[in-house]
């Protein structure tokens, strides 16, 4: 046996192509399996895919560069646990493309942030950070209330989301224009909203002119809500 294995170390080719042998094989075992598994993240009661108008506010999340000072994910740590809430798991992100979990916090986590202040305040944050709390950095985002949201792509936007695995009907992309406009106008009737999107929160804007800031607040007051930790075996789920 030693005689044979000198043989390989000596020899440079053969030893390079016994290491890629041995590397396909175990590529092969480990990651041949998952190709016949339809999801590794268990699906959590609660959980659904956003909202049209929650979709456009993550987008414009995404597109201010919100994740570079906020993270959406809780550690099990005792610390985050005690400040934030119940820790974070696999399920609250599986219809994000991508993730917001972050890497610094230079301002609070916001995986939890959803019921947490009134939409007034949210309103009032964006605007002006410093008048709500002092010692806040972030930037003012007052131009989010004076730019508004073109529908006419959120049906495009969702039905491109299905392809990659988001479960959107073919009625929630009929009904997207119209469950974004509901979702911003209190007066309107949002019982078949929320019949599409359980626990939706409707913001005081008006539905004849959806701003940016609207779909911002939405998408926020909505993070944290969708699971009750209260009711679910959240150890099973981990493991």
């Amino acid at each position: 046996m030693f005689i044979r294995h000198e043989f390989f170390e000596k020899n440079a080719i053969l030893l390079l192509i016994g290491t890629l042998l041995t590397v396909a094989v175990g590529g092969i075992v480990e990651i041949v399996p998952l190709f016949t598994i339809e999801t590794t993240v268990e699906h959590v009661e609660g959980m659904r895919p956003y909202s049209p108008l929650e979709l456009r506010g993550r987008d414009i999340y995404v597109r201010e560069g919100c994740y570079l000072c906020h993270s959406q994910q809780i550690r099990t740590l005792r610390d985050e646990v005690e400040r934030y809430g119940h820790y974070s798991i696999a399920a609250e992100s599986m219809y994000d493309h991508p993730f917001q979990w972050g890497s610094k916090r230079i301002g609070p986590d916001l995986a939890r942030v959803g019921g947490k202040y009134s939409n007034d305040w949210h309103y009032a944050h964006l605007e002006n950070a410093q008048e709500v709390v002092p010692e806040s950095l972030m930037p003012h985002y007052a131009f989010l209330a004076e730019t508004p949201i073109d529908p006419s792509d959120i049906a495009d936007r969702m039905r491109t989301l299905r392809t990659l695995g988001v479960p959107y009907t073919d009625e929630q992309i009929a009904d997207a224009k119209a469950d974004l406009a509901t979702q911003a106008d209190p007066n309107a009737d949002s019982a078949k909203l929320l019949a599409r999107y359980p626990k939706a929160n409707v913001v005081p804007g008006d539905g004849h002119r959806v701003t940016e800031m609207d779909a911002l607040v939405a998408y926020l007051q909505m993070l944290g809500t969708l699971v009750n930790f209260a009711d679910t075996n959240t150890e099973r789920l981990q493991q």
